[in-house]
């Protein structure tokens, strides 16, 4: 596939508009062609007005019909085989075994919600039969089922360049709820982006869906993510990215006249307590395990373990962390703001008060400004610094990582009261330490989407239960999931039809059930099978 550097409004090329943006490589600082160019006012308007006007038609459009574009869009992602790998590669640095699997990550996570809209029980389906002799007044016929939104806009990640972004959990939980989406490319890989926006876009070209299901528009400075936010028509919102981007978009979304859904996944620390049969018993494996998760993807990853908790003897445990971290090669960024915003917060955690810097790499001063490699750090804090100060509760985005000791468990718990909402929060011990530090789980499940035990936070499972969200800053809102079957129902809204008959009502209410959908009838779960025998 030739790129053409256009956005995709439907099913037409934007223009070559006076705005341009490139590509570049992280490894070597060169712009790479073609230029990109970002949309117009006039074509974020469009986009839009296609969506609003589709979704007439593509949310009605049944579970199946739905189900079999989302697994063309995987299709069109396979078929473009190393093409796709070697230019996301290039506009990533990301080796290209990672990104072989994540594409794999995301073409799983399209035929996952594939063949949940294909089930259909997804949409939550109720019914309440009437009752005319109940006394003293007539029970009506109640029906209800979760409907789409309308027009959604997606912002992508940088550090998931396939798996977060254009074809990524926020664009296919949308589509598959039956709602348009504008996606905004991320400028760090917009090439990967016009591939994964051509497949969507040839996929609903394939089962002749109305122009303006989907959109894809380049940026290369605020103004076409502020007019999707705050365009009366779009009815739903889909961030991942930093807290500062986050944060701004949603106060943006705040003075719309008429508020939406706005769904952000931004910054977390993901502690890891280390209990102390744990580092009595395996220091060495802990540590070696950390260390992995630490530096994979050179730290850029949302669950990235950013702070350590121990209580007790850890001396080995640091040592060995400490050893390893040193001793990993420098890895490339993603880009080079991400790249300059670790070496800055590298240089002020080092100038924090009560400090010990165990190991940090070669300074900024050392390494090109026009590349994007950087090193390992590792720092050290007892309780009461981390308490004293909130700055320790800021993401350093990178492989980075702060050991803070407690002295007591009174400490443990502390730091447990006073953290900031985050993904997830690991736990490392015995069964004995689970119940010993029963408080502390308690404590944990309030500041977290997911709790993990003897495990690692990174590397997030597609499945029913998984849970990749978070109380904020972690999130916007902690009582969703971007990761997920969960997923899927941040673009919904629950519609209730009254004394309809049959003849008006959807397939999933209609008593016969034709869809042949789980549904709550009369206050029981039923099978579909249950109401035929």
């Amino acid at each position: 596939m030739e790129l053409t550097g256009q956005s995709i409004i439907g099913y037409r090329r934007g223009a070559k508009t006076s705005t341009v943006l490139n590509g570049f490589n992280p490894s070597t600082g060169e712009a790479l062609p073609p230029d990109f160019y970002s949309a117009s006012e006039t074509e974020v308007d469009k986009s839009v007005q296609l969506a609003a006007e589709s979704f007439v038609h593509y949310g009605r459009k049944g579970g199946k019909g739905r189900a079999s574009f989302l697994r063309s869009i995987a299709e069109n992602l396979v078929q473009y085989g190393e093409t796709l790998v070697e230019r996301t590669v290039l506009e990533t640095g990301l080796a290209a075994a990672r990104i072989r699997i994540e594409r794999e990550r995301t073409c799983f996570q399209l035929r996952f919600f594939a063949d949940m809209v294909e089930d259909g029980s997804w949409v939550d389906a109720r019914i309440d039969r009437a009752d005319s002799a109940r006394i003293p007044v007539p029970k009506p016929d109640v029906r209800s089922m979760l409907r789409p939104l309308g027009p959604i806009a997606v912002f992508c990640a940088s550090n998931f360049p396939l798996a977060f972004s254009v074809a990524g959990g926020d664009t296919v939980s949308a589509l598959a709820s039956g709602n348009p989406v504008i996606v905004l490319a991320h400028y760090s890989h917009p090439g990967t982006a016009e591939f994964a926006g051509t497949a969507i876009r040839d996929a609903a070209l394939k089962h002749g869906f109305p122009e303006g299901v989907f959109s894809l528009l380049y940026d290369s400075g605020n103004d076409v993510a502020q007019a999707l936010v705050t365009h009366p028509l779009v009815k739903g919102i889909g961030f991942t990215g930093s807290r500062t981007g986050g944060t701004a978009l949603m106060k943006v979304a705040s003075f719309r006249s008429e508020p939406i859904p706005f769904y952000a996944e931004m910054s977390s620390v993901n502690p890891v307590f280390i209990l102390p049969n744990a580092l009595k018993a395996r220091s060495d494996v802990v540590a070696e395990d950390l260390h992995v998760s630490a530096t994979l993807g050179v730290g850029q990853f949302c669950t990235n373990p950013g702070v350590i908790v121990t209580m007790g003897d850890s001396g080995e445990f640091v040592s060995r962390f400490t050893e390893l971290m040193a001793k990993k090669d420098s890895g490339v960024m993603l880009n080079r703001n991400i790249a300059a915003s670790y070496r800055r917060a590298i240089f002020d955690r080092s100038a924090q008060p009560d400090v010990r810097v165990r190991w940090t790499a070669p300074s900024a001063a050392e390494i090109s400004q026009n590349v994007c490699s950087v090193g390992t750090a590792v720092f050290e804090i007892n309780a009461q610094t981390w308490l004293a100060n909130r700055v320790f509760q800021d993401e350093v985005f990178g492989p980075a990582t702060l050991l803070v000791h407690a002295e007591s468990r009174e400490d443990l718990l502390e730091i447990g009261r006073r953290m900031d909402g985050n993904l997830t929060a690991t736990i490392l011990g015995t069964a004995d330490d689970l119940r010993d530090f029963s408080d502390l789980v308690s404590l944990l499940e309030t500041k977290v989407g997911r709790l993990i035990f003897n495990g690692s936070p990174t590397g997030v499972e597609v499945c029913e239960a998984m849970v990749h969200g978070g109380p904020y800053p972690a999130t916007s809102d902690g009582r969703s999931t971007s990761v997920g079957g969960r997923a899927i129902f941040r673009f919904t809204r629950p519609v209730c039809f009254q004394n309809f008959p049959d003849v008006g009502l959807p397939p999933e209410l209609q008593e016969s059930n034709p869809s042949g959908i789980w549904r709550m009838e009369d206050g029981r779960h039923i099978q579909p099978a249950a109401r035929t025998r």
